[in-house]
C-alpha cells in the first residue's frame, strides 16, 4: 500500500514530537514528596503523561477531579512543571534529522497540542522548535478530540486538510485527524497506557520509532512517495 507524501505535518507535542515524561515525572513526584508520600517509578508516570495535570495528580494522589483536594493538587503540580518546562524534556532522538530536512526545504510544519499554552510555548521556544504553527488547548474554544485545532493550524499554514498528516500518540489525536479529513499517522514509541487498546483506534498508518518515522518522510530527496513497509 502506498501514501502520497503529505504537503505539511502537524505535530501532537507530549509523547509525539518532544519527550516531556522526565519534567512532568519529577512534577509529579515533587507532588508525592509534598504529601509525604514515596517517589512513584518512573516506568509508572510515563504512560499518564498525554492525559494532562489532572490524570498525573490521580495517579500521584489517588484524587479524582472531583475530589475537593483535586485543584489546589493540579495548581502545586503545574507550578513545579511550570518553572523549568524543558530541564530534562527533549526532541525525540531520530526526529531531529527529519525536522531539519523539513526546514531546509521550506516545507510547512506545526504542533498541535492539548497542552496550556503557558507551558507549551516556553518548552517549544526552549528547543529550538521552528514551526509554522503552535496550537495550544487554550487557543481555541475546542480541543482535540475535536477537529477544529487541526484544521485551524492546517489554515494559517495555507495546506487543505487532506494534504496534512496529523501524528500522535493518543486515541484523542486519531479520533481528531479522522474528524479533519488528515491522514491519522500513529507512533508506538510515545505515551500509551497498558490499559489502551490502540488496535482499536482509527489509524492510517503506525511508525515503531521516530527513524522509522524520519525515514518514511524524508527518504530522499528525488523520492516523494512513501511506502509502507
Amino acid at each position: 500500500m502506498s501514501y502520497t507524501q503529505p504537503a505539511a505535518l502537524l505535530f501532537d507535542l507530549d509523547g509525539t514530537l518532544v519527550d516531556t515524561a522526565p519534567d512532568l515525572a519529577q512534577a509529579t513526584n515533587a507532588l508525592r514528596t509534598h504529601h509525604g508520600l514515596a517517589p512513584l517509578p518512573y516506568a509508572t508516570i510515563r504512560p499518564q503523561v498525554s492525559n494532562g495535570g489532572s490524570a498525573l495528580v490521580e495517579l500521584a494522589l489517588g484524587l479524582a477531579p472531583t475530589h475537593a483536594d483535586h485543584d489546589e493538587a493540579r495548581r502545586f503540580l503545574l507550578e513545579v512543571y511550570g518553572r523549568d518546562v524543558a530541564q530534562h524534556s527533549r526532541v525525540f532522538p531520530g526526529l531531529e534529522p527529519l525536522l531539519t530536512a523539513w526546514d531546509s526545504a521550506h516545507r510547512p510544519w506545526g504542533i498541535v497540542t492539548n497542552k496550556p499554552r503557558a507551558y507549551a510555548a516556553p518548552l517549544v521556544e526552549a528547543l529550538n522548535l521552528t514551526h509554522g504553527v503552535l496550537l495550544a488547548a487554550d487557543d481555541l474554544p475546542l480541543k482535540k478530540p475535536d477537529p477544529a485545532p487541526l484544521l485551524e493550524a492546517a489554515r494559517r499554514l495555507g495546506i487543505a486538510p487532506g494534504d496534512c498528516w496529523y501524528i500522535g500518540d493518543h486515541l484523542r489525536d486519531m479520533q481528531a485527524a479522522r474528524a479533519a479529513g488528515m491522514q491519522a499517522i500513529a507512533v508506538r514509541y510515545g505515551y500509551i497506557g497498558d490499559e489502551e487498546a490502540p488496535s482499536t483506534w482509527p489509524v492510517d498508518r503506525w511508525f515503531e520509532t521516530p527513524e522509522s518515522l524520519t525515514q518514511a518522510l524524508w527518504p530522499g530527496e528525488n523520492d516523494m512517495a512513501v511506502h509502507s513497509g
